[in-house]
């Protein structure tokens, strides 16, 4: 019968806390769970954490988990106030599906795209900490989204055009972590857009966004993704490289802050190309894709 190894890091964590007067528990190797003195319950992703504190060996593990519990118990404490008082730190940050874990079902989370989630987070000073659903009050999910969108579209941007390989794309970017809020904001950036537009999120801190138009689909489609790969690839806390097909619809229809406060999204449709240079073909990676190529092509015959 095979041993269990025992989890050295996670234990050295969970007594770091204990000697600070709290009791954590693990639900499972990336996550820890912490009570709090008000009854509730924190949680938050040491995946990152794991891989620092396994680096400095077991006589750097001790001060690596006191560190920890130290800085996570003050954050921790000081997001126990409700909504209303901490609204003006509300913002908006993309994950993937699976990047929160088991966390996720205590959060403030909603679908953004097949593939993205969109999170209430509340940004401090010196951290970002996912708003849990516990510190809603008696607000609606829907209107703290609302704030949270509007303070994020508030931080400062830049919206760059280049030509990349004959195709223009549309670099949204900033110094902060919540661009992809510009998902909400793309007649911003994109003016009449009749086939919508290309759009990839590969980093928190840029939008890629190429307007379907006269340019070969193809070829944009081809160029986008791979650009969107290459900074998916050389980023840190990449989010993803998949390329979306924005269709302007009933969403941007609406005034902008009765739809960034209605609960709805837009619509962002996975599509992707695999072009063979040698074969002169193509092949499409999604049925939307197939759904976007007939509608352009019908026009470009």
């Amino acid at each position: 019968m095979t041993e269990t190894a025992p989890d050295v890091i996670g234990e050295a964590l969970l007594r770091a806390f204990a000697d600070r007067g709290y009791d954590a528990r693990l639900p499972d190797p990336a996550t820890v769970s912490v009570r709090l003195p008000d009854g509730s319950t924190a949680s938050a992703d040491i995946s990152a954490w794991r891989a620092h504190a396994g680096r400095g060996g077991p006589e750097g593990l001790p001060g690596a988990a006191a560190d920890y519990a130290d800085q996570a118990t003050t954050a921790f404490e000081r997001s126990t106030g409700q909504v209303q008082d901490i609204s003006a730190n509300l913002r908006v940050r993309l994950y993937t599906d699976d990047a929160l874990g088991a966390m996720r079902d205590a959060l403030v989370t909603r679908p953004l795209a097949p593939g993205l989630i969109e999170t209430v987070v509340v940004d401090y000073p010196d951290s970002i900490m996912p708003l849990e659903r516990s510190r809603l009050g008696g607000l609606t999910e829907d209107a703290v989204f609302g704030t949270a969108l509007a303070h994020s579209l508030e931080e400062p941007h830049y919206a760059d055009t280049d030509t990349v390989q004959g195709v223009q794309v549309t670099h949204v970017g900033g110094t902060h972590l919540f661009v992809g809020v510009h998902a909400h904001a793309l007649l911003r950036h994109t003016g009449r857009a009749p086939y919508g537009a290309l759009v990839s999120f590969p980093l928190p801190e840029y939008v890629l966004v190429h307007v379907i138009g006269e340019v070969h689909l193809f070829a944009a489609m081809e160029t986008v993704q791979d650009l969107s790969r290459r900074l998916f690839e050389s980023g840190e806390k990449g989010i993803s490289p998949q390329l979306y097909w924005w269709r302007p619809g009933a969403y941007e229809e609406l005034p902008e802050e009765a739809a960034l406060g209605g609960g709805h999204v837009p619509d962002l449709r996975p599509v992707g190309i695999q072009v063979d240079h040698e074969d002169t073909s193509v092949s499409f990676q999604t049925t939307d894709t197939d759904v976007l190529a007939d509608l352009w092509l019908r026009d470009h015959a």
